[in-house]
């Protein structure tokens, strides 16, 4: 089996071969920013992509990519980082089909447990997306397998005591951002960086650092201007 490594290096044992497949620049660099950019609390994300080497502007950098696809260059498995979690004991992070109901059916990738440097592949085969966990030393934590999850149309959504948050704006109450994508910079240029706000935008911290992750080998695709209403209403 073929792993994809984040992009920190990983030890492991056995010298098993590793290869990445990423996103190539025309592909990141096709999709613009948000508009308006989501007003935010900078201080605390700022800081942690500043130490990790980004060149990354919080405040006007925000990518419009709120919906996903496996990467163009036709690679099915792609991979998420657990960069940093501000509250890794309560929220549990995964993803949703685009093309769901109201309330969307949740496929778990990481649990609450799951803590920075934790790491997840993701491969998507004959109709189902199959997620193998491991731990900060890449240590194997388990496979699980979920039928019937979009290779081409899925999100990303965080779920813990302050609500279940979803990266499309429309689906969360008065369509408010609850995720902020930026394309990587430097070594991880090609690859995306998703911060999620916990708690609800309107009348929160609006910090965005809830949790950071990293993905490989991925790439959104074009955001529609939606209401939450015009979602409901192809549901009738």
């Amino acid at each position: 089996m073929k792993l994809f490594t984040p992009v920190r290096s990983l030890v492991i044992a056995g010298a098993v071969a590793l290869v990445l497949v990423g996103i190539s620049a025309s592909t990141s660099s096709a999709f613009g920013p948000r508009v308006p950019q989501v007003a935010m609390s900078p201080a605390s994300l700022q800081g942690y992509l500043n130490g990790v080497g980004e060149s990354i502007n919080v405040q006007t950098d925000q990518v419009d990519a709120q919906k996903w696809n496996t990467s163009v260059s036709g690679n099915a498995t792609f991979t998420i980082m657990i960069e940093f979690a501000g509250n890794a004991a309560s929220n549990n992070i995964g993803v949703y089909n685009i093309a769901d109901g109201p309330v969307p059916t949740l496929f778990q990738v990481f649990p609450g447990a799951a803590a920075p440097g934790w790491y997840a592949t993701c491969h998507f085969a004959s109709g189902n997306l199959t997620v193998s966990l491991f731990d900060n030393t890449a240590a194997f934590q388990g496979n699980t397998v979920y039928p019937g999850v979009s290779a081409n149309n899925f999100g990303f959504y965080l779920q813990g005591p302050g609500g279940t948050f979803y990266s499309e704006d429309a689906r969360n109450a008065g369509s408010s951002p609850q995720m902020l994508t930026y394309l990587g910079t430097g070594q991880n240029f090609g690859d995306w960086w998703e911060c999620f706000e916990d708690l609800p935008y309107i009348g929160g911290d609006g910090d965005f650092e809830d949790a950071v992750l990293l993905l490989q080998s991925v790439a959104p695709t074009a955001t529609n201007s939606k209401t939450w209403g015009s979602i409901k209403a192809l549901y009738k």
